[in-house]
């Protein structure tokens, strides 16, 4: 997993997790859904790219919380309650998600907190994950605020966050807790408070986008970075060899191996595949948790 996420399907290697954040919608290796200029033209081998590392992680992690503000900033009181692809959330709630994310980030005693309070909602919602507890308990806690207290929340709180994060002393950033579903397996802290949690802020800024009918706000040095970072870790999880062609400006051609499949997709569909927001065959049956 690659962050906090609501309940979703693991289909890539026949198992199934009960899902809030899934459709019935079919991807088509084709789909042209995403008309979007600039594509970026060089051919990289997925397993040539630089895993973002923990210093790294931090700067993108700046930016994209801007983007994140800057986007919520944008919206109208109807895009607020338009339903996203997480069946369970509307816009508002999916924000509500991550700013209480956010804020569990920002104090290991605010983290444990949410943990120990999803532990009933997990039951009731009938999921063996603790974090499917945590995500719905900071919608449920912040379901009277207003949209400008959220707004201001998120700049508090994300700051903070990545004040925490930032500061996370390595050696217990890598001690190996977090036990999480296939192809991730058993993972350091890291994966989560490095650039896990950041990929979730990342994805459902993808999911506003997509539920309000906008173009995501990408470029390819921010954008394209966390996309190549996340093709580089889902092209090791399967193995298969692939040339999959990303529309857009954080998007671009990317082979592993020989004489694979060839994919041709936008980049706002191939990361709603990757997080199982639609289904697909092929090499795209394998998902990975953003």
């Amino acid at each position: 997993m690659g962050a906090p996420c609501p309940p979703r399907r693991r289909g890539a290697r026949g198992r199934r997790r009960p899902t809030l954040c899934s459709s019935n919608e079919e991807t088509s290796h084709d789909q042209e859904s995403e008309k979007v200029n600039q594509t970026p033209t060089a051919t990289v081998d997925p397993t040539s790219i630089a895993r973002i590392d923990h210093d790294e992680a931090m700067q993108i992690t700046a930016i994209e919380n801007r983007k994140f503000a800057e986007l919520m900033e944008s919206l109208s009181p109807t895009q607020w309650s338009t339903p996203t692809e997480c069946t369970l959330w509307d816009v508002r709630a999916m924000a509500a998600h991550l700013v209480g994310s956010a804020a569990s980030q920002a104090s290991p005693r605010e983290f444990f907190r949410q943990k120990r309070g999803g532990k009933p909602i997990c039951k009731e919602l009938g999921s063996p994950f603790w974090w499917d507890g945590m995500n719905e308990l900071q919608v449920r806690e912040r379901a009277s605020a207003t949209t400008e207290q959220l707004i201001s929340e998120w700049t508090t709180v994300s700051a903070k966050a990545l004040k925490s994060r930032t500061k996370m002393p390595r050696p217990i950033a890598g001690l190996k807790l977090l036990n999480l579903p296939e192809p991730v397996g058993r993972q350091p802290l890291s994966y989560l408070f490095d650039i896990g949690f950041t990929r979730d802020v990342w994805a459902h800024r993808i999911d506003i986008a997509h539920a309000i009918a906008v173009e995501p706000d990408h470029d390819a040095a921010h954008d394209g970075r966390i996309l190549a970072d996340i093709i580089a870790e889902w092209a090791a999880t399967h193995g298969e060899p692939f040339t999959l062609v990303l529309d857009g400006p954080a998007g671009g051609t990317f082979v592993h191996g020989i004489g694979g499949e060839e994919v041709h997709i936008g980049v706002v569909d191939f990361v709603r595949t990757l997080a199982e927001r639609t289904t697909a065959s092929g090499v795209l049956r394998h998902t990975l948790p953003l």
